[in-house]
Parts: C-alpha cells; sequence; structure tokens
C-alpha cells in the first residue's frame, strides 16, 4: 500500500474511534462519563487485534483486546453486541462494563468495534461498587461473561432486566448503556461510509498494514535502546482489615535487539485486600510504558505490542486468579506497575521524576444517588521542565468533575478545591503540586476511599527530593490510605493528593 493512502485512511479510522468517544460522552448520563469522560472506544480486525484507540484512558485501552478476545469465536452475526465486566474473562474491574460488536460490511465481517465505560454503580456490598476494604469480586458487584445483549439488532430484554435489577439507580445505568450502544452503532455507520468509498478489501489491506507499520516503527525505537537486564521495585499500601503492610511490585526489564520482555518475578502473592490485577490490566499497564519511552507519533495499535513480553507468575498481585478482589487492582496497582516498569526503563533512558502515582479514587451514594470521582495531583519533573500541578497522571486520563456539575447533582458542597501549594519535590526542577478536594456532605451517605503514596512519598531523581505524600481526613482527623464510613450531613471529606518527585540537586 502506497504511505499516502495509508496514512489517509490510518487518519479515518482514528477519526472513527474519536467520533465513537464523543458520541458515548455527549449521550451518557452520569457526570463520572459526560463531565469525567471516563470512557474509551475502539476498532479491531477480525482475529482481534487493536488496529486504532482513540486517545481516552490508557488502563482501559491496554486491556480492550482481551475483551475482543473473550467473544472472538462466538457465532457473530450483523448488528450483535455482546457485554461484558468480568476481570477474569477480558474485563478489568466490574465498574468497568465493555460493549465488543463485529462489523460486517457488504455481507462480509470487517472486524470489532469495543465501547467501555465505567458506571457509577455494578451493585455490590457499597453504592458506587468501589470498596476500599473488598476481599473477594462479589463483594465489589454483579460479575457479567461475555453474553449477548443484542442478537440482530433486538435487544434481549430479560438479560437488560436482569442486569438492571443488580445496579443502583437503573435508570441511569439504561441511559449510560444506550449511550454505549450509541457509540457501536457510530462505528457501524462509519464502516459502511469507508467500505462505500474504498472498498472492503483497501480496508483489510489496510488495517493489516496500521499493524505491521506500527510494529516497524517500535522496533526501530526499540533498538536505538540500550541491550541489557534493568530491574526496579517498589511497594503498595495495603490498609486491609486495619493493618497497615507494604505488597512488593518488582519488575526485570529485558532489552535485547528489538524485543522487550517484562518479567514479574518476585512480586508479591495475591493480597486479600482488592488491589489485585487481572493479567489484562497489568498488560495495560506494560503497553502504557511501551508508548512513553517508544516514539510518540507511532500508531497507537497492537502492532506495538507485538515486541512485548510479559510474563506474570499465576496468583500473583499482577496475575490474580477468581475470586481475588480486584477493584483496587485497576486503578491503584495498574498506577504502580507503571512507575515501576519505568523505573526500570530509566536505568537505560533519561529519567524523570514520579509522578503522584494514584488515581485517588473516591465513592461517595446512598440510596438515592452514587458519584464517583478520581483526584489529580502532581507530575514529576524531568530533566529540562518543571512538572506540571493538578493533572491525570499515567494509567488515568480523566477530566475532573466540575464544581458547577458536582452540585447541581449531588447533595454536596465543595469547600475547597485547589491546588495544595508547596507539594511537589524541589530541585533544579520541581515537581508539580498536588490538589486540595474538600467535600461537605449535606445529607447521610457512605463514603469509600481508595488512594495510594500516603505512606511512601513519589520519589525525586538525580538528586531531587521527593513529593509530599497525600492525606485523606474526616473532619479533621486523618484517615488511612483505604477507608470506608458513614457521613452525616455537616460531615467534611477531605483528599490531599501528592505532589511529584523533583529533578536534579537545587542550585
Amino acid at each position: 500500500m502506497d504511505p499516502v493512502t495509508l496514512q489517509v485512511l490510518l487518519a479515518s479510522l482514528r477519526s472513527t474511534c474519536e467520533q465513537m468517544g464523543a458520541v458515548l460522552v455527549h449521550a451518557a448520563f452520569s457526570a463520572n462519563i459526560k463531565e469525567r469522560r471516563d470512557s474509551s472506544t475502539a476498532l479491531f480486525d477480525s482475529n482481534g487485534e487493536m488496529v486504532m484507540q482513540a486517545e481516552q484512558i490508557p488502563v482501559h485501552l491496554g486491556s480492550m483486546p482481551d475483551s475482543v478476545a473473550a467473544v472472538l469465536d462466538r457465532d457473530h452475526r450483523p448488528e450483535d453486541i455482546y457485554i461484558l465486566n468480568d476481570p477474569f474473562a477480558g474485563g478489568t474491574h466490574l465498574p468497568d462494563i465493555t460493549l465488543v460488536s463485529p462489523l460486517f460490511v457488504e455481507g462480509k465481517m470487517l472486524g470489532f468495534a469495543a465501547s467501555r465505560a465505567h458506571h457509577a454503580d455494578v451493585g455490590g456490598s457499597v453504592p458506587a461498587s468501589m470498596p476500599a476494604q473488598s476481599h473477594e469480586i462479589y463483594q465489589e458487584g454483579l460479575v457479567i461473561p461475555p453474553m449477548c445483549l443484542i442478537r440482530e439488532g433486538q435487544l434481549d430484554e430479560d438479560l437488560l432486566n436482569l442486569l438492571m435489577a443488580n445496579m443502583r439507580n437503573p435508570e441511569q445505568r439504561k441511559a449510560d448503556l444506550r449511550a454505549q450502544i450509541a457509540s457501536i452503532r457510530k462505528a457501524q455507520s462509519d464502516a459502511n461510509e469507508l467500505a462505500e468509498k474504498y472498498g472492503i478489501e483497501l480496508l483489510y489491506d489496510a488495517m493489516r498494514e496500521v499493524l505491521d507499520y506500527s510494529e516497524r516503527r517500535t522496533r526501530a525505537s526499540i533498538e536505538q535502546m540500550p541491550d541489557g537486564t534493568y530491574g526496579a521495585e517498589d511497594v503498595m499500601e495495603s490498609d486491609h482489615d486495619g493493618g497497615t503492610h507494604d505488597l512488593t511490585i518488582k519488575v526485570t526489564v529485558k532489552i535485547e535487539g528489538s524485543n522487550i520482555q517484562i518479567d514479574f518475578d518476585g512480586t508479591a502473592q495475591q493480597d486479600p485486600g482488592n488491589l489485585n490485577c487481572p493479567l489484562s490490566v497489568t498488560k495495560s499497564a506494560a503497553y502504557f510504558v511501551l508508548r512513553v519511552v517508544t516514539d510518540p507519533d507511532i500508531p497507537p495499535c497492537a502492532g506495538s505490542y507485538r515486541t512485548v513480553d510479559v510474563i506474570a507468575q499465576p496468583k500473583s498481585m499482577v496475575n490474580a486468579a477468581r475470586p481475588s478482589a480486584v477493584v483496587g487492582g485497576n486503578v491503584e496497582t495498574s498506577s504502580r506497575i507503571a512507575d515501576v516498569i519505568l523505573a526500570a526503563f530509566w536505568q537505560a533512558l533519561p529519567a524523570p521524576a514520579q509522578g503522584q502515582g494514584t488515581m485517588n479514587n473516591l465513592t461517595l451514594g446512598n440510596r438515592r444517588f452514587t458519584y464517583y470521582e478520581t483526584v489529580g495531583g502532581g507530575q514529576g519533573a524531568c530533566s529540562d521542565a518543571n512538572g506540571p500541578s493538578a493533572v491525570h497522571v499515567a494509567m488515568s486520563n480523566t477530566l475532573n468533575t466540575p464544581i458547577e456539575a458536582l452540585e447541581l447533582e449531588y447533595p454536596l458542597r465543595v469547600k475547597r478545591y485547589e491546588i495544595r501549594r508547596g507539594t511537589g519535590g524541589r530541585g533544579q526542577f520541581f515537581g508539580g503540586d498536588g490538589i486540595v478536594r474538600e467535600l461537605e456532605a449535606l445529607e447521610e451517605m457512605r463514603y469509600s476511599l481508595l488512594t495510594e503514596r500516603r505512606r511512601h512519598a513519589p520519589r525525586g531523581t538525580a538528586g531531587g527530593e521527593d513529593a509530599k505524600p497525600g492525606r485523606n481526613s474526616l473532619n479533621g482527623s486523618e484517615l488511612p490510605s483505604k477507608a470506608s464510613g458513614h457521613l452525616a450531613a455537616g460531615d467534611t471529606l477531605r483528599i490531599e493528593t501528592p505532589g511529584g518527585g523533583g529533578y536534579g540537586k537545587a542550585s
């Protein structure tokens, strides 16, 4: 295929993914999707390889190929749509519901479209389905194995009613699912238009060439790195059942020619708490790092993934087995996995300091509402610039919930929302500062916090100072990094997020 045609079709596929995401966000009902944009969309070839993605949530996108793989061998028909959230069958954690649909054009299957969104509740022991102290997956919500929700355009009403009967605020859940379905329909419409314009055979060729092109460019980038074996480790802060202990994540990265091996031998075994990762999430973090350390202009697709071999021991914290709790693994452990892999790579490449390394997850709710948000923090400084403040880093790429939307829709008052000055590590270049987010409950509700970097600060590099760790508090009394409980009207929950590490010695 000539380069001009390839670039035109590549741009068309990218545009489809971005427009799928736009349809989903604009049609969604919950603030978590329409305001924070906690959702992702992608296209796949008929073999289940991701051909193109929208630039959305890294932890979603790198794991989404396993969702398509979970339905790859089904009896596919036009206008079918499958639904799943099972972390041990292609999902991540239970609030992330994925829809996968085969794309048929001219009577032939071109590939698949996938749409994933974090729903504000999927049942379980606490409102918003992110319990801080869960120890098995059944406490975290309704598990949905890969199932056909729509067969040849006909919605399975019985299945939908069964799902909704196990979720809080079912009308909101239905509305967000309809938004996901609309994004799938957009992919089907665009596929038909592209086939009419270019022909299906050229589209098949383009998909193959995009994957091969991405692989070639990734390999060329890896070949510029020095061969060698590089190791790093870090810890997660487990507060399960009121105890405080650290869980080690250890990695060895081997660079050889144009191939990379990432081995997690030495990582802690499955935790009794919920910081465990299904393998799909661990691979997602590895793929994110690959994009960070190689050419950023490489098309974001599975061609790049062919260069990486991820080895994770079964029943370890980074390759958990059913029925382990995993809700914190998807958001917090994935962030630390990315930190550790990057730390190994930085032994061979120019090394920035660590970012905040947490998504600072907060859920609130009662019988009337459910609410979920993540809170940004500081990014680490690098060798030629200060780190940005008050941003979502690494595996998160969401926005904040605007104060106006939050106070309009929920029984909450935002008392403080500001940069946490002086929390970035000092150095030749300063790390970014964290955030102070203080919320007052206006009626009785439950809360759950899943956070990290409260006992262990993000580290500086090249002589730069460490950042300030985060802090959680309720009415002024400090809370552990994982906490849950009740709020009465007038209670104030305060989240102070970590900064990023500094780079180089201060002059």
